[in-house]
């Protein structure tokens, strides 16, 4: 089955959502100022969302171990064969492309949300637009995760180089973007900062291509 229609769908979808939030934001700015002139008498306290931002540092950390574990034994494979365990399920060819995506998608992958949600609600001075979000992005992609240690040493692969994931994975994957876009341009839509720093411009573009 091929994802490519969904995906579009999804980049379209993106791209709509970024397109309403930007219109939005025109016409709020324009009636921002008295507002704002007012809530500079006084100091307003934010309590940023650090929990799931730690929860994403702890994942990439736990899978990035487990990714790299991985290739120590799959290293060690290519001169002692007998760390197959006569399994077909331990062999180098289906343990290789766990290694590859536990590090991209564990390691790389968690550490990059948390940094991103760790440093938007501070550029932007708004705490996560919903925490409900943000945790249904946290699990949803650590199940991911846990769905692809499964599935790729029991050998079902596309067989497709950094692309091995089976399509319900990729469907999954592209849902939970879109929970991590709707999350991260409701932050935006409610910052208490008026200019965007360049940073939150190149969230922009990597979320919505």
């Amino acid at each position: 089955m091929s994802v490519i229609p969904l995906t579009l769908t999804i980049s379209l979808c993106l791209v709509f959502t970024f397109v309403v939030f930007f219109l939005r934001e025109h016409n709020r700015l324009r009636f921002q100022t008295c507002s704002q002139s007012s809530m500079s008498a006084r100091n307003v306290t934010i309590e940023y969302n650090d929990k799931v931002v730690r929860q994403f540092m702890f994942a990439s950390i736990i899978w990035g171990a487990v990714g790299m574990l991985v290739g120590v034994l799959i290293a060690s494979q290519l001169n002692f064969f007998q760390l197959n365990f006569k399994t077909s399920y331990l062999t180098f060819g289906r343990l290789r492309p766990l290694h590859t995506n536990a590090v991209i998608f564990a390691l790389v992958g968690n550490m990059m949300f948390a940094g991103i949600y760790y440093s938007t609600q501070r550029l932007v001075k708004a705490r996560l637009g919903s925490d409900f979000l943000s945790s249904l992005h946290f699990w949803g992609w650590q199940a991911i995760i846990l769905s692809a240690a499964i599935t790729l040493p029991l050998g079902l692969t596309r067989g497709k180089e950094y692309a091995e994931l089976i399509w319900p994975i990729n469907i999954a994957v592209a849902l939970i973007w879109v929970v991590f876009g709707i999350n991260f341009f409701w932050t935006l839509a409610r910052r208490n900062e008026r200019s965007l720093y360049v940073a939150i411009w190149f969230y922009i573009a990597t979320i919505i291509t």
